[in-house]
């Protein structure tokens, strides 16, 4: 055989092993992007850190507390009524009530470790990009992958993208304007990819 022939076939083939390479990497990618995926939308993006029972009582004068019920009320998630509270025998407090509406009840996500706690969640976590990813195995000898990656929140609730709501949860704003970055493990479970313990 010609050694230009030789040298063309083994071209080829360097050519046709880069290219298999670069798309089983990509294909993998959407793997590692699919785990990370799945498993936040059993986890989403909540405004609350802590799940909340209500009704609820606040003081009109506790702008801390009335500002984001407030702000819920006004996006038709909670109702609001107004009432004197007795304090000592002699002085008394306006306080807002607050409870969930109908339009509440549908976006309200129940916590199923606390019958009657909830919390309004707007979105889940979804992979941007895959950064860096790291082969390996663990105790019980499964495969794992050690994965970096970047995420934005995304589905998002339209009371959410209110201005109100931003303000009064700015938790919010700072999630829906961020490209963050995190790490996970994912585990080999069958033929494909889950979230690590």
């Amino acid at each position: 055989m010609p050694l230009n022939r030789t040298r063309g076939y083994v071209l080829i083939l360097g050519l046709f092993a880069f290219v298999t390479a670069c798309n089983n990497g990509s294909n993998t990618d959407m793997s590692y992007k699919a785990a990370i995926n799945d498993h936040y939308k059993a986890f989403p993006a909540c405004i609350w850190s802590q799940a909340k029972k209500f009704p609820v009582q606040a003081a009109t004068s506790d702008d801390a507390k009335t500002e984001g019920y407030d702000a819920l009320t006004q996006e038709g998630l909670l109702t609001r009524t107004t009432a004197e509270k007795k304090v000592l025998i002699i002085a008394s407090k306006q306080v807002n009530n607050y409870d969930l509406s109908e339009k509440g009840r549908t976006s309200w996500t129940p916590d199923s470790s606390q019958p009657g706690y909830g919390n309004f969640c707007y979105g889940n976590r979804e992979v941007t990009s895959i950064d860096n990813s790291t082969l390996g195995t663990n105790g019980s000898g499964a495969k794992t992958v050690d994965v970096t990656y970047h995420y934005q929140i995304a589905n998002v609730a339209t009371w959410a993208n209110s201005q109100e709501m931003k303000t009064a949860y700015p938790g919010i704003a700072s999630a829906l304007g961020a490209n963050p970055s995190d790490r996970a493990t994912l585990v080999m479970t069958g033929d494909h990819w889950e979230f690590g313990k």
